[in-house]
């Protein structure tokens, strides 16, 4: 597989906004995989993020805190049983403790670190939950550690397999491999430059495939890293897209997915998308200073 070229931090954190229309919230999601919750990370403006609880078997949502940083989302995981969050985050503040940008490790929902690493740039950070209480910090360029916690055991053995470059993908891709994703080759020598393609089997025969795409000429709204999605039926002939799509994930037996600053779940059927429904709107929220009930 052709690889792309490494795309500097300064274009990550560029993004362009529109002052006539605001862009919709932009959310990723963390699933567990041992039990029925997640996390939705929220962002916008594009240096405020909100975390919430999602209770994936009665769909509520439960706002834990929010941050005046950029959350690098693609870097971040949730431990199998739900209980923790790890994540990367920039604040630009340079002189302070983390010079800047850090690692953390918190009790989801809450973004307050209970394992702390200062970065003091933006080349790999994150990482990886590897069990319930042990992770695997991406340390490609060095961290320093600010303070450590006991809940929480760090993985010196792992080595991610699936990863690319020192930014978001060094995490973001063996995750989706951990996950159940598997990695296909893109259609042309041209497109393989620009974007790779993930591939999930849904029930009824469907297949939903992720292209993940790296460009600094990216979409408005977007930093240079996004997805979009489509939904295959191969014995069928049947492919929907889903351009607006930003995150989508498998969830049991249906399929949830994130568009607009909306969650949404649906069941399939050979039609494809069935008994779709909103189950958050993420849009209207301003930033709130919550403390961590720890």
């Amino acid at each position: 597989m052709a690889r792309r070229r490494a795309i500097p931090t300064s274009s990550v954190m560029r993004e362009t906004h529109s002052m006539a229309q605001p862009f919709p919230a932009r959310l990723h999601g963390l699933l567990a995989r041992d039990a029925p919750v997640g996390v939705v990370l929220r962002r916008g403006p594009s240096n405020a993020v909100a975390t919430f609880l999602w209770d994936r078997a009665s769909d509520a949502f439960q706002l834990g805190q929010w941050v005046r940083a950029r959350i690098y989302e693609r870097r971040s995981d949730l431990s199998p049983d739900g209980r923790h969050l790890i994540y990367f985050a920039r604040t630009a503040r340079w002189q302070s403790e983390t010079k800047g940008s850090y690692t953390a490790i918190s009790r989801a929902p809450w973004l307050k670190a209970v394992a702390l690493f200062g970065k003091g740039d933006c080349w790999n950070g994150g990482g990886l939950f590897t069990a319930k209480d042990r992770y695997w910090l991406n340390d490609g360029c060095g961290h320093f550690a600010l303070h450590d916690s006991a809940e929480v055991r760090r993985d010196e053995k792992f080595r991610a397999e699936g990863g690319y470059g020192g930014e978001c993908l060094s995490v973001y891709y063996p995750r989706l491999l951990r996950d159940g994703w598997s990695r296909r080759e893109p259609a042309g020598a041209t497109i393989s430059e620009r974007m790779d393609v993930f591939e999930k089997p849904l029930p009824q025969g469907w297949v939903l495939r992720k292209y993940a795409h790296a460009d600094v000429d990216h979409p408005v709204g977007t930093s240079c890293y996004w997805d979009t999605h489509e939904l295959d039926h191969p014995a069928l002939g049947r492919r929907l897209t889903f351009p607006k799509w930003e995150w989508a994930e498998r969830d049991g037996e249906t399929l949830v997915w994130a568009q607009d600053g909306r969650l949404h779940r649906a069941a399939l059927d050979e039609a494809g998308l069935e008994d779709a429904r909103v189950l958050y709107d993420f849009n209207e929220m301003k930033f709130e200073a919550r403390p961590a009930p720890y």
